[in-house]
C-alpha cells in the first residue's frame, strides 16, 4: 500500500509540475523548494464532484418543475396512466424519470372538417365543406380514452359524418341549397346535439360547441348540367316576368288613354256650357241696349252685315226704295 501512495503522489507531482518521473528511487536530483504549503488535488477533487453533483440536482430539479398557464390543463402520467391533473396556473414539480406532464388547451378549438360527399334525398350528390368548435371538458377522459387531440379530433370528425350524412340524406337538394326552405341553422344544431351524445356515450371528454356547414358543392362531372339547368330555369322565369311587364304595360296604357278621353270630353263639354251661358249672357246684354233704341240697332245690324256682304268687287242689285240700299248710298231719313 505504502508504494501504490508513492506512485500516485509521483503522479499528481508530474501532473502539477512538482518533479519529473524517474525510474529508480536513488536517482540524484536537487528538490525545489517554495515557501508556500504543497497542494493537495485530492481536496480539489473532491470540491469538483459536490459541484458536479449539486449542478446535476438543478437540472434534474428544473427539468422536473413545470408552469400550468390558465389558458391549458396540465395532465401527469406515471408509467402511462393519469396521476393527477392541474386546472389551476402555477408552478408544479413531478417525480423525476417516472412521471411525464401532457399539456392540453382550455380555450375554444376549430377543427377544418375533411370534405365529404353525401346523397341527398332526392339521390343528388354533393359535396360538404364544414367544421366544428369544440373545447375539452375533462382532460382525464381524453387522455384516458383518446390518448392524444389528433386521436380525438379523428373520431369526432367521424361522428360528424355520420351524423352530417343521415340528416341530409332525409332531404332533397333544393332545400339543403335554400336556406329559407330548410332551415339550415336547425340542421347544423342538429348536428351538434346528436354529435355530442355520441361523444358523451364514448367518454371522449370533449363537447362541440358548434357544427356548421361552409360549401355546399356538387361533384364536378354534375356541375355542367346542372348550371344549364338552372341558366334555362332563370331565362325562363325573365322571360315570364318580361310578358307580365309587358301585359301591365298596356293595361295602363289603356287606363291612361281611356282617362285622359274622359277627362277632355267633360273639359269640352264644361267649355260649351260655359260658352253659352256667356253667349246667352252677351245676347241678354245686347237686347237690354239695343232696345233702348230700335233704329240705331236696326242701322248697326245693317251696318254689320255690310261687312259680310260687299268686298271691293261685289255688285249688289238692289230696288232704289229698298232700305237697305238707301243706307249704303247714305240717306238714312
Amino acid at each position: 500500500m505504502g508504494k501504490k501512495n508513492q506512485d500516485v503522489d509521483k503522479f499528481f507531482s508530474f501532473l502539477f509540475g512538482k518533479a519529473k518521473p524517474t525510474t529508480s528511487q536513488e536517482d540524484n536530483t536537487i528538490p525545489i523548494t517554495k515557501n508556500t504549503a504543497p497542494k493537495n488535488p485530492k481536496k480539489y477533487l473532491s470540491i469538483a464532484g459536490i459541484l458536479t453533483l449539486i449542478f446535476a440536482l438543478f437540472i434534474v430539479l428544473f427539468a422536473n418543475i413545470y408552469i400550468v398557464k390558465e389558458s391549458e390543463y396540465a395532465i401527469v402520467r406515471q408509467f402511462g396512466e393519469v396521476v393527477k391533473f392541474e386546472r389551476e396556473p402555477g408552478l408544479n414539480m413531478k417525480v423525476p424519470f417516472i412521471q411525464s406532464v401532457t399539456k392540453l388547451p382550455k380555450n375554444q378549438l376549430t377543427y377544418e372538417i375533411s370534405e365529404e360527399e353525401i346523397t341527398t334525398k332526392d339521390k343528388k350528390r354533393i359535396i360538404i365543406d364544414n367544421y366544428a368548435i369544440w373545447r375539452i371538458t375533462d382532460p382525464k377522459l381524453l387522455i384516458s380514452n383518446a390518448g392524444t387531440i389528433e386521436k380525438v379530433e379523428s373520431r369526432m370528425e367521424e361522428f360528424i359524418y355520420s351524423v352530417i350524412r343521415s340528416e341530409l340524406g332525409r332531404i332533397e337538394y333544393t332545400q339543403i341549397i335554400n336556406d329559407k326552405a330548410t332551415s339550415r341553422g336547425n340542421i347544423n344544431d342538429t348536428v351538434t346535439e346528436r354529435v355530442n351524445e355520441l361523444l358523451s356515450a364514448d367518454k371522449y371528454g370533449i363537447e362541440v360547441v358548434d357544427v356548421r356547414i361552409r360549401r355546399i358543392d356538387l361533384p364536378k362531372e354534375n356541375e355542367q348540367s346542372v348550371f344549364t339547368n338552372m341558366s334555362s330555369k332563370r331565362q325562363s322565369i325573365a322571360q315570364t316576368y318580361l310578358s307580365e311587364g309587358d301585359a301591365q304595360k298596356r293595361r295602363t296604357e289603356a287606363e291612361t288613354d281611356k282617362n285622359v278621353q274622359e277627362k277632355l270630353a267633360q273639359a269640352k263639354a264644361e267649355a260649351a256650357s260655359i260658352q253659352a251661358e256667356g253667349e246667352a249672357e252677351a245676347a241678354k246684354i245686347y237686347n237690354q241696349s239695343f232696345s233702348q233704341d230700335p233704329e240705331f240697332y236696326s242701322l248697326y245690324r245693317t251696318l254689320e252685315s255690310y261687312k259680310k256682304t260687299i268686298g271691293e268687287d261685289t255688285v249688289i242689285v238692289l230696288p232704289a226704295n229698298s232700305p237697305y240700299a238707301k243706307v249704303l248710298s247714305g240717306y238714312t231719313k
